[in-house]
C-alpha cells in the first residue's frame, strides 16, 4: 500500500463522493458477469493457498496468445511486474517517452537508475517519429520502455517504427519493455503487437493485464512476455509464491473464455470515443486524437476540482512529465455517462464565464 505518499494515479475514489469515475481507463462494459461469478466461487474456497506456479492460467494464456507457456510470468498487476523486472535487471540508464506512464519511472528510479525522457511533441500529436530511432542510435541504454497505444496520449505507434526500434535495440545490445495493456481494447493488437517477435528477440519483454481488458482492477493481475527464461527465473525469485490470489486465477481463467465481450467492447470504443470526442470539442477543448479507450485533453479553465465537486472524477494530468496544468485524460465509457461528463464540463465553463 503507499504509505505517506501522494497518489500519483487515477482511480483514487475512497474518501471522496464520486458517482462517475473517468480517471481509470477500464473496459466500459465492466466486468464480465462470468468474471464475476468466477471470483465469487473462488472466493468460497479462501482456506486454500492459491497454486504459485498458475499452472491451469498459464497453460491457458499460452493457447490464448499463441506463446509456449515458458515464456509467461503473472503477477500482482502490471505495476508488480513492471517492479520485479527492473528489481531483476537493475539497470543503469533507461530511456522512455514523455509523457508516459508514471509507473516505468518510478520502477527505475527505485534501484537507483537514471532515466532518459524523448518529448513527444504536442504540435505532432504526440506520435513518436524517427527522433526515437535518432536518440537509440547517438546514447547507449540498457532498457527502452515503451507503452502501446500510450497512456495518456491514446496514441498507437506506427508498427513499422516499432519494428525499426525492436531490431535497433537488439542491435545496440538494449532491451526493449513494451507495455501492451490497452492494445486489445485498442483494435491494434493485429498489426501493432510484438508478440510475433518474442522467440527472435529474447530481450523483448511485453506487459499485458486483464485490469483494462475485463475490468478486474480489484483483482490485479497482470501478465509478462519473454523469451528469456533466465530473466522470468529472476523476476520470480523476487514475487512472493502467492502474489496471485485464488479469486484472481479463476478470474483471469474464464476471463480468457470472453471473446466476444471483448469485441463488443472494442466497437463501443470506437462509436462512442468518436462521441466524446466530438463534444468535447464543441465544447473549445483541444483533444488529441486516440485509438485507445481514453482521450487527451486540454483546457484553459481548471475542470478536476469543479468537476469531483459534481461527482465526477478525471485524470489531472498535471503530473506527467511533458505536460502540465491544463491537461486532462478522461476514460471512453457508454453513452449515457459521456453525456453526463460532457453535460458537467459544459455547466463548469458555463459558469467560469459568468464570473
Amino acid at each position: 500500500m503507499l504509505y505517506q505518499a501522494e497518489n500519483p494515479h487515477g482511480g483514487d475514489r475512497y474518501g471522496r463522493a464520486v458517482e462517475l469515475d473517468f480517471s481509470v481507463n477500464t473496459n466500459p462494459l465492466g466486468t464480465p458477469p462470468a468474471v464475476r461469478r468466477a471470483a465469487a466461487a473462488a472466493a468460497g474456497r479462501m482456506d486454500r493457498y492459491p497454486d504459485p506456479f498458475c499452472r491451469e492460467l498459464t497453460e491457458a494464456m499460452a493457447r490464448s496468445e499463441g506463446v509456449p507457456r515458458e515464456h509467461i510470468l503473472f503477477g500482482n498487476g502490471a505495476a508488480e511486474l513492471i517492479f520485479t523486472y527492473c528489481a531483476a535487471l537493475r539497470p543503469r540508464r533507461a530511456l522512455e517517452l514523455a509523457p508516459t506512464f508514471s509507473e516505468y519511472a518510478a520502477a527505475l528510479t527505485a534501484w537507483g537508475c537514471q532515466v532518459d525522457r524523448l518529448p513527444l511533441r504536442r504540435e505532432e500529436g504526440f506520435v513518436p517519429g524517427p527522433d526515437l530511432l535518432d536518440r537509440l542510435r547517438r546514447e547507449r541504454y540498457d532498457v527502452l520502455f515503451l507503452c502501446n497505444p500510450n497512456n495518456p496520449t491514446g496514441r498507437l505507434m506506427d508498427p513499422a517504427l516499432l519494428r525499426e526500434v525492436l531490431a535497433l535495440c537488439r542491435e545496440r545490445g538494449t532491451r526493449l519493455f513494451v507495455d501492451e495493456c490497452f492494445l486489445d481494447l485498442s483494435g491494434g493488437a493485429e498489426t501493432g503487437s510484438l508478440k510475433p517477435f518474442l522467440a527472435q528477440y529474447p530481450g523483448l519483454f511485453i506487459l499485458k493485464a486483464f485490469t483494462k481488458n475485463y475490468a478486474m482492477a480489484g483483482l490485479r493481475l497482470g501478465c509478462g512476455l519473454t523469451a528469456d527464461g533466465d530473466l522470468l527465473t529472476a523476476m520470480g525469485r523476487l514475487s512472493q509464491p502467492w502474489n496471485v490470489s485464488l479469486p484472481a486465477q479463476a478470474a483471469g481463467l474464464t476471463a480468457l473464455e470472453e471473446r466476444e465481450f471483448l469485441e463488443r467492447a472494442r466497437q463501443l470504443i470506437v462509436r462512442e470515443r468518436s462521441y466524446l470526442r466530438r463534444g468535447l470539442e464543441r465544447l473549445g477543448l483541444e483533444v488529441c486524437p486516440s485509438q485507445a479507450n481514453y482521450l487527451l485533453f486540454y483546457a484553459l479553465s481548471p475542470l478536476f476540482q469543479p468537476l469531483l465537486d459534481r461527482g465526477i472524477l478525471i485524470r489531472d494530468c498535471a503530473n506527467y512529465p511533458g505536460l502540465g496544468p491544463g491537461w486532462y485524460r478522461a476514460a471512453v465509457k457508454r453513452r449515457r455517462e459521456n453525456q453526463a461528463l460532457l453535460a458537467a464540463i459544459g455547466e463548469v465553463l458555463d459558469a467560469l464565464d459568468t464570473i
